[in-house]
């Protein structure tokens, strides 16, 4: 396998490495498209299950989690926080999409532990224009994780508030720990 922090072979099928990044993942694209099969699959996730998790970039969820394609619905964002659009994304989940259960993965050492909203402030001094959007920066791992699981059972939105439970996912072991709402 490769991955970008390695130097692929020609023996292992590399990408170009003249042009863009985008470049790159447009050729990886076409020999991904030369093999493709249509796996006759709709949108409605197997599991009825929707995992809402950080963007960063060392988390596998679907090895991590043991799913396969079509399993969930998988909704990523900066820290995994339940924002207003991850709401929406699960309202449209449940409400067209069938899933019932919530999965809530943050991680350790998580980038938004060393933010906080002084970020949104430097950014209006750089472009002249305060972002619309929080950064939803937080100290407490476990804390924002019960945050987030108590922003998804008070959403009026969502129709199945039942199952839903958070985790801390470790990055240097892989292990979550599941976080007590209370």
């Amino acid at each position: 396998m490769t991955t970008s922090a390695s130097v692929p072979t020609e023996s292992e099928g590399a990408i170009v490495a003249d042009g863009s990044v985008t470049d790159r993942l447009v050729e990886a694209n076409g020999q991904y498209a030369a093999a493709f099969t249509d796996p006759g699959m709709d949108a409605r996730p197997v599991l009825q299950v929707a995992v809402v998790a950080c963007m960063d970039a060392r988390l596998d969820l679907h090895a991590a989690l043991g799913l396969q394609l079509g399993d969930c619905h998988t909704i990523r964002n900066a820290g995994g926080v339940v924002t207003d659009d991850v709401i929406r994304s699960l309202t449209i989940s449940q409400r067209a999409l069938g899933t019932r259960s919530v999965v809530l993965i943050h991680h350790t050492g998580c980038g938004l532990e060393s933010l906080t909203e002084e970020f949104r402030h430097d950014l209006e001094m750089e472009v002249g224009q305060r972002p619309a959007w929080a950064v939803e920066a937080f100290r407490d791992v476990e804390q924002d994780v019960r945050q987030s699981m108590q922003r998804v059972r008070t959403s009026p939105f969502l129709l199945h508030t039942d199952d839903v439970r958070g985790f801390v996912f470790d990055v240097k072991s892989g292990l979550l720990r599941e976080i007590d709402p209370a």
